[in-house]
């Protein structure tokens, strides 16, 4: 089912303004569910405009990936705090939701692909990292996941 912004004048329709938010954070939340209990975690991330598709590094076990296994089916936000208004008991940001289906990657060429972006969204100077972790090719200890987007919604209150 999907829900209409109450508030028409605070939703964030614009392509290039949910891009925006996405790429000035390093920080989204993901909330996923097992056994209908719900779960929520903080991941820094690597977006991929041009597939709509988050990645993020995680241990290859743990209750991360055996709730993300068991449902693929994830929401996740950005928040983009702009501070609280004095004087207005109100609060600017600007904040960007996601539906999702997150999976493994086993494939080493989008694993290879993932981590350079990671690397990337992380680093100031990713040369040397690259090198570390991609260039000496040893991947058997990366787990990294993706996040294919089914649809964003945004909401901004300046």
């Amino acid at each position: 089912m999907k829900y209409h912004m109450r508030k028409k004048e605070k939703e964030i329709t614009d392509r290039e303004e949910i891009l925006e938010v996405i790429k000035g954070q390093r920080f989204l939340t993901l909330a996923m569910s097992m056994d209908d209990q719900p779960y929520t975690v903080p991941v820094n991330y690597a977006f991929d405009e041009t597939k709509d598709t988050f990645y993020f590094h995680c241990a290859g076990v743990g209750k991360k990936m055996d709730v993300l296994k068991a449902n693929p089916n994830v929401w996740g936000q950005i928040i983009e705090d702009n501070g609280y208004k004095m004087g207005d008991c109100d609060h600017a940001y600007r904040c960007i939701m996601f539906k999702g289906k997150a999976t493994v990657i086993e494939d080493k060429g989008v694993l290879i692909h993932a981590l350079g972006l990671l690397i990337d969204q992380q680093e100031d100077d990713p040369a040397p990292m690259k090198k570390r972790n991609i260039e000496s090719g040893n991947l058997k200890n990366v787990h990294l996941v993706k996040v294919e987007v089914e649809f964003f919604t945004g909401k901004a209150n300046s």
